[in-house]
């Protein structure tokens, strides 16, 4: 009894619910007596002798008979009759042993004979439903078997045999690394046939997470299968970047395949979403464009179609299904009704499928990670034999596309601009470890041009740092049930976040070590081509950006280089100018276990971009000054430079001012809901631990915002000047953390205020949420930074992309007719803009919009599944604000960052080399160089449109590229 009432009772609706559902929506009641009802469904099936199907059910056996037509007895029956070119009405008449029970007029009309492009494939989650690593085993064998199934069907009828597509390239990687010669030739032919296809993306990611230089060196393992790999797919994560198009357009790739699973955290249809048709041309701002195809799924099945009409389980089943399934599209926006899966919104108004050619995806099991099987194929087989419409073929995944491309490209719509990721909020579910890969990401670019300048290839260990941090971008971050510690299945969170985790942390690790190792190389390298002088040592300070600037460089002077009771200064080389400079020493009995020294601070000024300027150490009069603590503070400290000056409110724990002397004007939106810089902690009136639950969980108000609370108690622990700048440390308490520790900077000379939060994180798996406040005093954002392209109110974007949330880069800018103000971020990529929403689908806001609002949306924990239950320990989020009379806002955005994402870079040399040297510069204002590696340079533009661009680089020739809008080019040697 106990075991029917559960059954009865908890869970989503099974496969048997959701198929009846598509019976039902399929077909029409027409006879209806004594408690037995009898449906109707014209279908697009055909015979090869030239008949149509009319499907009839009845909820008892009964002989029916379509008069002049055809006849069956049973309770389901599939009646023929000659196809029809226009409507055509007939007489059903259904009979049991008495005689005619009833009878109605039905019409039978013309159908679409379809093509049904079956793809093949196994969705890898990395983690998921077992540990990381038995997955991926698991993925190997699958290649065995897809190969051996081939082999078992390669004398079957083409459109029958078994074909494979391999949704992610990673698996194939490690497999051609793992097998003998034998079985990866075997695998090479079978592409070359066209029986196994290698998609382009290594893994699925949370493309917004990656960055571009990263994005487009995942796809270099596209060269190295022996057959051509012209397509992706982008399978449960639901949306995608807009630098995705131009990344695989230059690794030779057009198509794309996306199976968006909503699974109730996404409303697009409610954004535009039912204005996307499919197939569509997705193009970027650069002219580069893919053929994308997206699966239909308002209600989370994503790449699961075919399994729910059959496909995987029986001819009877599938040829049950399949044709219903196929009418329905014809006819409706979505095949399935609300409601179905769970879903909890509205039906979808979309418009009914127009084309007569079909891209359904299939797995072995309904499951991800599910292994290969001969089912699909063997259906196809004895279908094909059965109907000569719909025309099912084992297919991989460009078969489709290459169908779609040669007879209907013209007919696409084109989309253009970011593909928004609905599921972009799970990145803040891990903000130590993302923000570790996001430094991580700024740290390798400047690790492989250093290296490079000091003539080394460091190539293949910055590749293998790239894939470690992409490895953490991957989408599954945690087990189906990530809250327990089982060792294996879907329970086993705890082993899960911990290879996860440990990834991002590793990944952070290597990219120091890189960057630490590529500062000697260089100072090594420069120390070579110099000559004695007469300092003590010399620092060179290299800028890691493109353009030229004043900024802080941070360096170590070690005891043995020159003894800690010297008393220094700093000369600029260039100018013979004393650089003013803060000293703190590294004393053994605080720091037995770290080298003896000095760290030395300093602001340089006007480094140029790719450069670096030598600072000599030479014999000081007296020591360094100590700072000056500031004291008469009050209730509003304040601290200051040449640019700015900052006021903090310790009553209510935020900045209450932040002054622009140059423009006379106050950046602060004193009005506003929120203060500046303001700890903002909500709580959630959901319960923890029950997988999926936010997809059943609807909210239209705020009534499921349990709590909201903010950062209070606010002590000064530090106000202080030094030589280069002011700064002012705030502890306060809060809900969710034991304190939080705010640092505010100002550095003399630098046009800039860092801000910088350390929170103390409590662990709960409370549903719960962290922001940070940023109201500005002007009105909305009108640019942000994005993988591979910049966003704005004005932007184009795909149908149906998320609306609530922008998952950015680094820099946010706003713009009006008298000053520009750039906000940048380097840990936390999720924002919200004018007010905080709701978490929960449609995402309703919580305050009245405020357009000069950015809320920095630092940690949360608001998933079920997949992503960490809870989160806790210190973690470190780091902001930066700039503003300028006239400046355009994606420049300023862009040198808003740079301080936070390329910082001066202090290498200690022993001899003095030139004064100053440039190694590489672009003459255009809007075009970036990201990185120089071995025989390249990589560029990127944040124009609205096409320009041209002259790069100059030491020892060559000048180069002269053209680079499309926000798009990327790479130069070598004196080509472009």
């Amino acid at each position: 009894m106990t075991s029917r009432l559960l059954q009865r009772s908890l869970g989503s609706p099974d496969y048997d619910g959701i198929r009846q559902a598509l019976r039902d929506d399929t077909s029409t009641p027409v006879i209806s007596v004594r408690g037995l009802e009898v449906r109707v469904a014209v279908l697009p099936l055909f015979t090869h002798d030239g008949r149509q199907a009319v499907r009839v059910s009845s909820t008892e056996p009964l002989t029916h008979v379509l008069v002049g037509a055809d006849s069956a007895s049973g309770k389901d029956v599939t009646l023929l009759v000659p196809e029809v070119d226009t409507p055509r009405v007939l007489t059903l008449e259904c009979r049991d042993d008495a005689g005619v029970v009833g009878s109605a007029r039905i019409t039978v009309t013309p159908q679409r004979k379809w093509s049904v492009f079956v793809v093949h494939h196994s969705h890898l989650d990395i983690g998921y439903t077992d540990p990381q690593g038995t997955v991926l085993r698991h993925h190997l064998d699958y290649l065995d078997a897809a190969l051996r199934l081939a082999e078992e069907t390669a004398s079957w009828p083409d459109d029958a045999k078994f074909r494979w597509t391999v949704e992610s390239s990673m698996p194939a990687v490690k497999w051609l690394a793992a097998r003998p010669a034998e079985m990866v030739e075997s695998f090479t032919r079978r592409g070359r046939e066209g029986v196994i296809e290698v998609t382009a993306l290594p893994f699925q990611l949370h493309t917004e997470a990656c960055s571009t230089e990263e994005l487009h060196r995942q796809l270099r393992f596209t060269r190295q299968f022996g057959f051509p790999v012209t397509s992706a797919m982008h399978t449960d994560v639901p949306g995608a970047v807009v630098g995705l198009v131009d990344a695989l357009s230059q690794a030779g790739v057009r198509y794309l395949a996306a199976a968006h699973n909503w699974a109730g955290r996404s409303v697009p249809y409610l954004h535009g979403g039912d204005k996307l048709t499919r197939p569509f041309r997705w193009r970027a701002p650069s002219g580069n464009e893919l053929i994308v195809w997206f699966t239909d799924t308002p209600h989370g099945m994503a790449y699961m179609e075919g399994n729910t009409v059959g496909l995987t389980d029986s001819y009877e089943l599938a040829d049950d299904l399949l044709p219903r399934y196929l009418s329905a599209l014809a006819t409706r926006g979505y095949p399935y009704g609300p409601g179905t899966f769970g879903w909890q919104g509205p039906d979808a108004p979309r418009e009914p499928y127009e084309l007569d050619v079909l891209h359904l995806r299939v797995q072995g099991a309904h499951a991800d990670n599910a292994g290969p099987s001969i089912v699909p194929a063997s259906i196809a087989r004895r279908w094909n034999e059965e109907w000569a419409y719909p025309r099912l073929r084992s297919a991989v995944n460009r078969d489709f596309f290459e169908h779609v491309e040669e007879r209907y490209l013209d007919r696409l719509a084109v989309h253009e601009g970011d593909w928004t990721d609905w599921w972009a909020d799970g990145l803040g579910s891990g903000a130590r470890p993302l923000g570790y890969v996001r430094r991580a990401q700024s740290a390798l670019r400047v690790a492989e041009t250093l290296h490079t300048l000091a003539g080394a290839d460091a190539t293949e260990e910055i590749d293998a740092a790239y894939d470690k941090v992409a490895l953490f971008n991957e989408h599954t971050w945690g087990a189906a049930n990530p809250w327990e510690d089982a060792e294996e299945a879907g329970d086993s969170g705890g082993l899960q976040w911990t290879r996860k985790s440990s990834g991002a942390y590793q990944a952070q690790d290597d990219a120091a070590d890189l960057l630490h190792a590529a500062v000697r190389r260089f100072a090594a390298a420069l120390s070579e081509r110099g000559a004695e002088g007469g300092a003590l040592t010399s620092f060179a300070v290299f800028n890691p950006a493109t353009r030229a600037r004043t900024d802080v460089v941070h360096a170590f002077l070690p005891r043995d280089v020159v003894g800690v009771d010297v008393p220094i200064a700093l000369v600029d080389a260039r100018t013979g100018e004393t650089v003013p400079h803060h000293e703190e020493f590294v004393d053994p009995d605080d720091w037995p276990t770290r080298p003896i020294g000095r760290h030395v601070h300093a602001v340089v000024p006007d480094v140029p971009g790719y450069a670096y300027v030598r600072l000599d150490v030479v014999p000081g009069e007296t020591q360094a000054p100590e700072p000056v603590e500031l004291r008469e503070l009050g209730d509003s400290p304040v601290i200051e430079n040449e640019f700015y000056r900052v006021a903090y409110d310790v009553r209510e724990g935020y900045i209450s001012s932040i002054f622009d002397k140059r423009a006379g004007r106050e950046l602060v939106n004193g009005d506003a809901a929120a203060g500046f810089g303001q700890y903002v902690y909500d709580q959630y009136a959901t319960a923890p631990h029950f997988n999926h639950l936010s997809g059943h969980v609807g909210a239209h108000d705020r009534t499921l915002l349990g709590d909201r609370a903010i950062g209070r108690h606010a002590t000064i622990t530090k106000c202080r000047r030094t030589a280069v700048g002011e700064k002012l440390v705030v502890e306060l308490h809060g809900k969710g953390v034991d304190w939080i520790r705010t640092t505010i900077e100002l550095h003399y000379g630098v046009p800039r205020l860092d801000l910088t939060y350390q929170l103390a994180k409590q662990g709960t798996p409370a549903k719960e949420a962290v922001f940070l406040a940023f109201p500005f005093a002007t009105g909305q954002a009108t640019a942000w930074e994005l993988t591979g392209g910049v966003g704005g109110p004005g932007v184009p974007r795909v149908p149906g992309s998320a609306e609530y949330m922008l998952p950015i880069r680094h820099w946010i800018a706003f713009e009006d007719p008298e000053l520009t103000i750039a906000w940048a971020t380097l840990e936390a990529p999720l924002v919200q803009l004018g007010t905080i929403h709701m978490p929960y689908a449609p995402f309703p806001p919580t305050l009245d919009q405020e357009d000069g609002t950015v809320y920095s949306w630092a940690l949360n924990n608001i998933w079920d599944t997949n992503f960490p239950a809870q989160q806790q320990g210190e973690t470190t989020f780091r902001y930066a604000v700039t503003s300028q009379a006239g400046a355009q806002g994606r420049r300023l955005g862009a040198a808003a960052a740079a301080g936070l994402t390329e910082p001066f870079v202090g290498a200690l040399i022993s001899d003095s080399p030139a004064a100053t040297e440039t190694y590489a510069s672009v003459d255009h204002p809007d075009v970036l160089i990201t990185s120089i590696g071995k025989d390249s340079v990589r560029l990127q533009s944040l124009a609205a449109e096409p320009v041209e661009a002259t790069v100059t680089m030491t020892g060559r020739e000048p180069v002269e590229v053209r680079l499309p809008a926000c798009g990327v080019a790479v130069i070598g040697g004196t080509r472009s």
